[in-house]
């Protein structure tokens, strides 16, 4: 029967994925279907660890995130949980070995968006990201090389960077909510209140040169996975080019998106690259 509450929890985790996020859950469907379900089981874990830090305004948000902490941990050691998005997720660490300091440094940068609100010096800024994206991209990859630690070394700069700019292109998205809902300001050195045209064409710049190094590592993915992160970036891409002509007055006030119909665009184009050996 535990083989049937395992179903149920990768289907919870699958459905996570699908309902919050139509552009990654897109590029997950991409994934070769040998992998793809744990990709979903880390989305999961992620988005759940983000809604209670983010979304849960009218409850004790640091005591859930206490007992979401003793959670994971128990998960982990006693390879079972009756959540079943911990449950499946302890599933894909065990099946790849994830390494604990991933999970650690994702659940500290979760801890600090209780706790901090602004980050003043590149080192906070820097190691905000770390935790909370490019050990993502790290966790990814362990499942994207099934575990080979010689693929692993040699893509793990690139999957980092490119963890690093799918999250620094959100937070550029979301600077209205960060900062007027959360009183979140993540860029540092930036005056939100004030937020010119210099100053975001620094942001993009430097996204742009984590986003060149993380298209490195995809030509060198393997093929079950090279096709669905490549339409991630290509989203990702579209996104910033969006960002890239919005003034900076009116991110500041909206929250840019990329329209659905341009979606599918993005997904037929990387199809056809892929389908003619283009990557």
């Amino acid at each position: 029967m535990k083989n049937l509450f395992d179903q149920i929890s990768a289907h919870c985790s699958k459905q996570v994925t699908e309902t919050y996020s139509t552009s990654f859950s897109l590029a997950t469907r991409m994934l070769s279907s040998e992998i793809r379900q744990d990709i979903y089981n880390i989305y999961g874990f992620v988005r759940l660890a983000d809604e209670i830090v983010d979304s849960f305004h009218d409850y004790d948000k640091p005591e859930l995130f206490e007992r979401f902490s003793l959670s994971l941990e128990q998960a982990l050691n006693e390879k079972i949980s009756l959540n079943p998005i911990l449950n499946s997720f302890q599933h894909t660490v065990h099946k790849y070995n994830i390494e604990q300091a991933h999970i650690d440094a994702f659940m500290k940068s979760m801890r600090w968006d209780l706790e901090k609100s602004i980050y003043k010096t590149q080192k906070e800024y820097q190691e905000y990201i770390y935790g909370s994206a490019d050990v993502v991209g790290l966790m990814c990859l362990q499942v994207f090389v099934k575990g080979d630690k010689k693929a692993y070394s040699e893509l793990k700069e690139s999957a980092m960077a490119l963890g690093s700019a799918f999250q620094k292109v959100n937070f550029l998205r979301d600077l209205k909510a960060d900062y007027d809902v959360l009183e979140r300001s993540y860029f540092p050195n930036v005056n939100l209140e004030a937020l010119d045209e210099d100053s975001k064409s620094k942001i993009i710049q430097e996204i742009e040169s984590d986003f060149e190094l993380g298209l490195e590592g995809i030509f060198k993915l393997p093929d079950a996975a090279k096709f669905g992160v490549y339409t991630a970036y290509k989203y990702y891409m579209r996104l910033l080019k969006k960002l890239k002509k919005t003034p900076s007055t009116k991110i500041k006030t909206t929250r840019i998106r990329v329209a659905n119909l341009q979606k599918v665009d993005v997904l037929a184009r990387s199809y056809v690259r892929y389908r003619f050996n283009i990557l």
